[in-house]
Parts: structure tokens; C-alpha cells; sequence
């Protein structure tokens, strides 16, 4: 299509690295109009078999590396008053999943920093920038190779990508795949036991 194409290698968990790799993207590259934060382990294990070491390391990937993105290319978009920020987050994010605890906290987590950072940005008057957070059931990644996606099967990437460039380019806040889940979630928010 004759565009550009910069690849950059970083260990996003690293604060520092991400500054210094943001700064190399921005010299190189120029202001960052589109940050897609989308890197993500699992760990797949009871939560009492995942060590501090596997919490911490899946906090850093899932989480707190958005934070690091967001703090080296927000500062330009706000500047410009343009910009789209995407979150990948996970259906994971909206309800809890057996063995995956740690990876559900993490998602919820970057649910909560998507939508608080657009509140901010909107009293602020930042209307410019906009958000997208993205809620995925099971993608044909690898990350979740031998799982048992059901009836509704495991989605392929091309699709899911199709899907975001979509609500990047109508500005759509949440963006929660496959579509049926919007009601399945729904549903939940109503629903609780009481004793």
C-alpha cells in the first residue's frame, strides 16, 4: 500500500525500556497517532499454584505495560487532540474463569484503566482522543492452544483485527467478540445470589 513499516523490539514490562524504545519510535518513526496495547500471557493455572514470580510477571505484561505505552505516546495525542488508544483486554475481563485468575485480574484491571483514562481525557476536554477496549473470547493466537472453546470455536486473528480497525474508525468504546456475549454479559450484571 506504500506505507512505512518500523519494527521495534522491546520487553514491554520494563518501564525504562518502554521510555527509551517510545523515544527511539518517536525519532525514527514520528508521533504515534494509533497505540494498540495488545501483549498478554496465561498462565493457566489454580490460583494457589501460581507463584508471586507468575502474578507479578502476568501483572507486568497484561497491565502494568499499558501503563508504560500510555505515559510515552498519550502526551503527543493530547498535544494534537487526536489519537486512538486500544486496550486489549479479554471476555476474561468481564467475568472470572476457573484457572485463569490471575489472567482475569490483570484484564479487569486493563478494563478499568481504559475506562477511567477516557473519562479523564473527556472532562479534560481531550475529545480528540479517543479509546477503544476490546473483549475477546478464545482467538486462534496460540495463547490458548488446547482449550475447548465450545460450540462457538476459537476466533481467527484476521477476523478479530478486521473487527477493531472498525471500532478504531467509528470510535467505538468497547468492542466485545463475538457479538452474542454483549447480551451474555448483560445478563450478569443483573444477576447475583443472595442467601
Amino acid at each position: 500500500m506504500g506505507g512505512d513499516v518500523y519494527t521495534y523490539f522491546c520487553d514491554i514490562s520494563d518501564r525504562e525500556a518502554v521510555y527509551t524504545t517510545a523515544a527511539k519510535v518517536k525519532s525514527e518513526a514520528g508521533k504515534v497517532s494509533i497505540l494498540i496495547n495488545n501483549a498478554g500471557i496465561v498462565n493457566g493455572k489454580r490460583f494457589l499454584d501460581c507463584t508471586d514470580e507468575n502474578i507479578t510477571k502476568t501483572f507486568n505484561i497484561n497491565t502494568m505495560s499499558h501503563f508504560w505505552t500510555l505515559k510515552a505516546f498519550l502526551p503527543d495525542m493530547i498535544e494534537a487532540n487526536h489519537g486512538h488508544l486500544v486496550s486489549m483486554a479479554s471476555m476474561a475481563g468481564l467475568c472470572g474463569v476457573p484457572r485463569l485468575t490471575d489472567y482475569c485480574a490483570s484484564k479487569f484491571a486493563c478494563i478499568g484503566l481504559e475506562e477511567s483514562l477516557r473519562m479523564e481525557l473527556d472532562s479534560e476536554g481531550h475529545t480528540g482522543v479517543h479509546s477503544t477496549v476490546v473483549c475477546p473470547f478464545f482467538v486462534k493466537t496460540g495463547m490458548f492452544n488446547g482449550v475447548s472453546a465450545g460450540i462457538l470455536g476459537l476466533m481467527e486473528p484476521e477476523y478479530v483485527a478486521d473487527q477493531i480497525m472498525m471500532a478504531i474508525m467509528t470510535n467505538q468504546e468497547i468492542l466485545i467478540l463475538p457479538k452474542i456475549f454483549v447480551f451474555l454479559i448483560g445478563l450478569k450484571g443483573g444477576v447475583w445470589i443472595t442467601d
